[in-house]
């Protein structure tokens, strides 16, 4: 089952990172808000976000409004985003510290 949205994006019940990148249909002269669109698209899974997670989102897009279940999902899905990344951060901080220890020894 598929629907259209405001900005002729074809989305389907399930989506999928090709699926959703392939089926946006913009015209030449909004190109970049395309492109920017496309990668929204791929800067979310690359954070974790599901595609169905990323449609939910795309009112939020068109309108730039949210009602209080989407600003708690968008919370929601920036804090479990924020642990990854002080995750990350650990990672780092302990790749620098072996680095550090290996740099004194030939």
């Amino acid at each position: 089952m598929a629907e259209t949205t405001s900005r002729s994006l074809v989305v389907s019940t399930a989506p999928t990172r090709s699926s959703m990148a392939l089926m946006l249909a913009q015209d030449s002269a909004a190109g970049s808000t395309a492109a920017s669109m496309v990668r929204f698209f791929q800067q979310m899974f690359a954070a974790g976000l599901t595609g169905r997670r990323i449609t939910e989102l795309l009112p939020c897009w068109d309108s730039g409004r949210t009602d209080a279940e989407q600003r708690a999902m968008l919370r929601a899905e920036r804090d479990r985003i924020q642990a990854k990344v002080d995750d990350l951060q650990t990672a780092l901080d302990r790749l620098d510290e072996v680095i550090a220890i290996t740099d004194t020894h030939p």
